[in-house]
């Protein structure tokens, strides 16, 4: 059975304008949807529907494909289900490619887990339902004026106050993933059609981005999500932690001087946060490819261990891991570019920084806020320390 997800976007918002691509927790906000669908289980296959080409450009950096729209159907007035369709069409005619199922996706439900979109494929499944989306509890009481001014309960009798336990089950449509069969879809040209199932979200993901108050509330809850998920990839425990040097320690910048000396700046936070990791009994590491006389230097002044020079990084760290009997999987690695590649897929833990080369934020496990140089590697040490996963007899890093 065959899975495409279409996640249509369209340029011309007005509440927030250019909002498709407004930054949002580090990234752009589509590129949550985007992300959020390559990783679900169920899926083959994520198209965006666009007029815009920033849109289109975002959508393919992420991993997307792109279906261009026709302007008619980019306007105000242009429903969901016509976009789905002509994307559905497009790709009938261009490839011969008709899918069993369709998962339609609101890049403006940043919050949605590939869990939510996986659950509702399966709902639809389980219970053999021709179309599904997925909800959450609602447990409030809905009003309307009513005739002569008087206010009227909607899904409640007012003169009866139920508590919620009495109260039969209701559900909000969260507005995040829709899943339909595509036979069904193409006759019925509507995201509701014959039996419609229904999986039940956590309602804290449940959150769709219509006014500029919404990005500040995401950015909190993804921000928090993000520290969670990073917390949940470090080893347990961390045994060693491995750094490269250019764009890790530095803005991978580098002052040229006439008589040919180079210099760099660091960040004085990464050394406090480096001490720290020190004091707890985590052994360090930096492996560099410079030869610059300021790469030592810079570690002799932390106490680091450094080897510089070096052509094949992943030898020497299964060489240092091995003197130190430390086994790769409880080892984090920490990196920026595409040299730091074979070590960044063979550590328990490949962690990027903020900046990072896009080839290696794919394979990483962590990607810090923080660029490269400018406290990025003080970020990932209180990650470290709060978390506590340290080597057997370090010291708790919490306070």
């Amino acid at each position: 059975m065959s899975t495409l997800a279409i996640i249509p976007a369209r340029g011309g918002s007005k509440g927030v304008p250019r909002k498709n691509v407004r930054d949002l927790a580090g990234k752009p906000l589509i590129a949550w949807t985007i992300e959020n669908a390559r990783q679900a289980r169920t899926v083959d296959r994520v198209v965006v529907s666009t007029d815009d080409p920033e849109i289109g450009a975002v959508a393919r950096e992420y991993g997307a494909e792109v279906v261009w729209r026709p302007a008619e159907l980019a306007g105000d007035t242009a429903s969901s289900e016509a976009a789905l369709l002509h994307a559905l069409e497009f790709l009938a005619q261009s490839e011969g490619y008709q899918p069993d199922l369709l998962v339609f996706l609101q890049c403006t439900s940043p919050l949605t887990a590939p869990e939510d979109i996986d659950a509702t494929v399966q709902a639809l499944l389980e219970a053999e339902a021709d179309s599904a989306l997925a909800v959450v509890p609602f447990h409030y009481f809905l009003w309307r004026p009513g005739s002569g001014g008087d206010a009227e309960g909607i899904n409640h009798d007012k003169r009866v106050r139920l508590l919620r336990q009495q109260r039969a089950p209701e559900f909000l449509e969260s507005g995040a993933v829709y899943v339909m069969r595509v036979p069904g879809f193409l006759a019925a040209k509507h995201r509701f059609f014959g039996k419609t199932a229904m999986h039940v979200m956590p309602p804290e993901r449940r959150l769709e981005i219509d006014e500029p108050v919404d990005f500040t509330i995401a950015e909190v809850l993804l921000r928090e999500r993000q520290r969670q998920d990073a917390c949940a990839a470090l080893p347990d425990p961390i045994e060693a932690v491995v750094l490269d040097f250019d764009g890790v320690f530095t803005d991978n910048r580098v002052l040229v001087f006439e008589d040919g000396r180079e210099a760099v700046l660091c960040h004085r936070g990464d050394g406090m946060g480096l001490a720290r990791l020190k004091r707890l009994g985590v052994p360090l590491l930096v492996i560099s490819t410079e030869e610059n006389p300021v790469v030592q230097a810079r570690c002799r002044k932390l106490g680091i261990a450094c080897q510089q020079g070096v052509a094949d990084k992943l030898a020497v760290l299964r060489a240092w891991l091995a003197q130190q009997g430390t086994d790769l999987a409880h080892t984090v690695y920490v990196g920026n570019d595409v040299n730091d590649l074979d070590c960044l897929r063979a550590v328990g833990c490949g962690v990027v920084v903020g900046d990072a080369h896009r080839a290696v934020r794919a394979v990483a496990s962590i990607h810090l806020e923080s660029p490269g140089g400018q406290g990025a590697i003080r970020e990932l040490c209180d990650l470290i320390a709060a978390r506590g996963n340290l080597p057997a007899g370090a010291a708790s890093g919490r306070p």
